[in-house]
């Protein structure tokens, strides 16, 4: 098989190196907006080459997508019109009507899309998950999902980011949305600028916290802090009549226990790519084995735009200060 990897940059170099591990990957070829950063990566690959992004939707099985956030939307219509099978990295865009296009497009040209949303393909959030698919866990109660950085993105990374929901909360609202397999009803955002007043001027939160009302009834609560003094804490529980689980406690999970003779955590958890990397690595190989036809992507554009639909409510609601229903936002 023969794969495109768009985009030569952390997480590209990231999925490049897993694909080029895979036998059933003959070929991989890398392109870049900035042709020598997809030189410097295809050099560390033997069966990787560089090429002109004009080249790389010909004579592929399927492009990955790994581009800067504001070109994905257009990555993904070239892939639907050259009927390409794409992975794309989150989101499609920043707002819902570039997103519903591309999603239009992709549904039209009948291609295979999966999502970049790493979290479904984490081996304890997936373990979550088959236990309330099965009913082992019972009635779900209450799902808790949080997302707790060790500093702050660059300032000038915010203003193209969409902000606290829209580029952070958003791996916890698809993470509920998958776990609990039920879709969010109603939702109440709050935030805070507590410690960055610069983040505070771009009119975006350092501190957010979410309630989320499922379809079904469960309750979910999500958090998000631009700044954690230990490390990258990113955490799933639920809650349920017959079980409660937790995914992202460790030995290295960035929080200290002021139980006695707990031990304190040496060698905390300092970033996403440190806590997902059996993640990163699990969904690459299960989009090989989706273009090889052996199984469907866990998460798809329609997640992609629900999710979304999802952050946009949060940004209504901590705006206006009260409940959105999810009836208001297209």
């Amino acid at each position: 098989m023969r794969f495109t990897l768009i985009g030569a940059g952390r997480i590209g170099a990231t999925h490049a190196a897993v694909l080029a591990d895979v036998a059933d990957v003959d070929h991989l070829a890398i392109a870049d907006l900035e042709p020598e950063r997809a030189v410097d990566l295809a050099a560390q690959f033997d069966k990787a080459d560089p090429i002109d992004l004009d080249r790389a939707f010909a004579a592929v099985d399927a492009v990955i997508i790994a581009t800067s956030t504001n070109t994905h939307a257009e990555m993904l219509e070239r892939a639907a019109a050259a009927g390409v099978a794409a992975f794309c990295e989150k989101p499609i865009a920043l707002d819902l009507e570039s997103t519903r296009a591309a999603v239009a497009d992709v549904d039209a040209a009948g291609i295979t899309v999966q999502m970049g949303f790493q979290r479904r393909y984490d081996p304890a959030m997936r373990a979550i998950h088959d236990s309330v698919a099965s009913g082992e866990l019972g009635t779900p109660y209450l799902v808790r999902s949080q997302t707790h950085d060790p500093s702050p993105p660059p300032l000038d990374y915010l203003p193209i980011s969409g902000g606290i929901f829209r580029d952070c909360l958003i791996h916890d609202i698809d993470v509920v949305r998958y776990v609990s397999g039920q879709e969010v009803a109603t939702v109440t955002a709050a935030g805070a600028v507590l410690g960055f007043e610069e983040i505070g001027a771009l009119g975006d939160v350092d501190t957010a916290t979410v309630v989320l009302g499922m379809s079904d009834g469960t309750l979910a609560q999500l958090s998000a802090l631009r700044h954690d003094p230990i490390g990258y804490d990113v955490r799933l529980e639920v809650f349920g009549s017959k079980r409660a689980l937790a995914a992202g406690w460790s030995d290295r999970s960035p929080i200290h226990s002021t139980e006695p003779g707990v031990k304190v955590t040496v060698d905390p958890i300092d970033s996403f790519m440190d806590r997902f990397d059996a993640a990163f690595r699990a969904e690459m190989e299960a989009f090989v084995r989706v273009i090889r036809g052996e199984e469907s992507p866990a998460s798809n554009h329609h997640d992609a735009y629900q999710d979304l639909r999802v952050a946009v409510a949060c940004d209504l609601s901590l705006a206006e200060g009260r409940t959105v229903r999810m009836e208001e936002i297209e």
